[in-house]
């Protein structure tokens, strides 16, 4: 194992840590090493970490753990990899990180869940990655599998919280016979949530296969409570490069089951949307294989037409507008929906396409998902960790 020296060590545990959230001082789960080391002390480690788990520093994580003295044996990565870079829906392949001489093993390649013999000589998983409160998001779908397999396996789970980007409640709640990778638990598109108390419902829930429970431990944030908003010091994934694109996104994933693109292969996705038709809006944009985003992005090399959602208000919870405007744009009535069996995943039942198809509007839409959402905000309530 790599050595590091005592000095950097005190150093970590030492720095005043920390980064303001409206004006308040805020401590990440991953900044509290102290207790991050208390729980870990004497067991052999996996970590399942990307490019945003990094202390509030900068320092990442792994490099903390490891300067520490931590037995860490193994690299679990998710969706886009273990440093963040590679395309939606991409394969990831196992391998060794280079800076650690850690083997890395991809949980978005061969298997979506670890595989027991891969937790062999594993004590405890901790797990730190940063979500964007969107159901389809797959960082939590990860955190499931984890959660599941080590409850199999008889591994402890430790999770490092970060605050919740969308931090609302909204949206449609999933059918479990719509379960899929893009939404694994009955929550609404916005479940607001953090990690931690997700994966606290999840286990309370018996939603993992069986019922099981895993044991699970969490090491919480300081300086931060429900409602607050939160601007992420590293993009979670190739496209959501900004505050904007975040918070657009719950409400434009929908699109990803039509023809629209929502600017992948530009300098600003998740924050414009057009398709190659000049009734769909004024503004135009040219999707290109760009360095860093998707080597094949919808309606490449195509001018399309929409519009520029880069200084629009942010929504405070889904905006089904634009979707709607672009279904009655096209005339193409069902057949907008180009992929209908993933929109149903995305929204978790087949209701929302049908609504649109019917002719519904926002408000009524919105309406139908009400009594779902008041048992889901009451059933949210025993998992709440922070206040509101």
């Amino acid at each position: 194992m790599r050595k590091y020296s005592l000095i950097f060590f005190i150093f970590l545990i030492n720095i005043q840590i920390g980064h303001s959230v409206e004006g308040i001082s805020l401590k990440l789960g991953a900044d509290n090493l102290s207790e991050i080391l208390s729980a870990v002390r004497g067991k052999r480690v996996a970590v399942v970490v990307n490019q945003t788990s990094r202390l509030s520093n900068g320092v990442f994580l792994i490099d903390a753990l490891l300067s520490s003295g931590v037995r860490v044996g193994k690299i679990f990565a998710p969706e886009h990899g273990f440093r963040g870079d590679a395309a939606a829906g991409a394969k990831i392949q196992d391998g060794k990180d280079s800076k650690t001489g850690l083997e890395v093993i991809s949980l978005y390649g061969k298997n979506y869940k670890p595989q027991l013999s891969q937790l062999e000589g594993v004590d405890a998983v901790v797990f730190d990655i940063q979500d964007v409160g969107a159901r389809f998001y797959t960082y939590i779908s990860t955190l499931h599998y984890v959660m599941e397999a080590c409850a199999e396996k008889g591994v402890e789970v430790i999770v490092l919280d970060r605050p919740n980007p969308n931090d609302v409640v909204d949206g449609p709640v999933l059918d479990v016979k719509y379960r899929s990778f893009v939404g694994m638990h009955p929550i609404p598109v916005l479940y607001g949530l953090t990690v931690a108390e997700l994966a606290s419902m999840i286990n309370g829930e018996g939603w993992l296969r069986g019922g099981v429970r895993c044991k699970l431990k969490w090491v919480l944030m300081s300086g931060w409570k429900h409602g607050q908003a939160y601007s992420l010091p590293v993009k979670p994934s190739p496209n959501l490069p900004n505050d904007q694109s975040i918070r657009l996104y719950p409400s434009l994933c929908f699109f990803e089951a039509t023809k629209v693109s929502v600017g992948r292969g530009t300098l600003f996705p998740f924050q414009v949307v057009g398709f190659p038709d000049s009734k769909f809006g004024q503004f135009s944009f040219v999707p290109k294989a760009l360095p860093g985003f998707d080597p094949n992005p919808l309606q490449k090399d195509k001018l399309c037409y929409g519009i520029d959602l880069r200084k629009a208000k942010q929504p405070s919870g889904l905006n089904l507008e634009w979707l709607i405007r672009f279904y009655n744009l096209s005339g193409q009535r069902a057949a907008f929906f180009s992929s209908p069996e993933f929109i149903d995943k995305l929204a978790g039942s087949d209701l929302l396409r049908k609504q649109i198809v019917e002719g519904k509007t926002a408000g009524e839409i919105r309406k139908s998902w009400l009594p779902d959402l008041n048992k889901y905000r009451i059933l949210r309530k025993k998992y709440l960790l922070y206040g509101e």
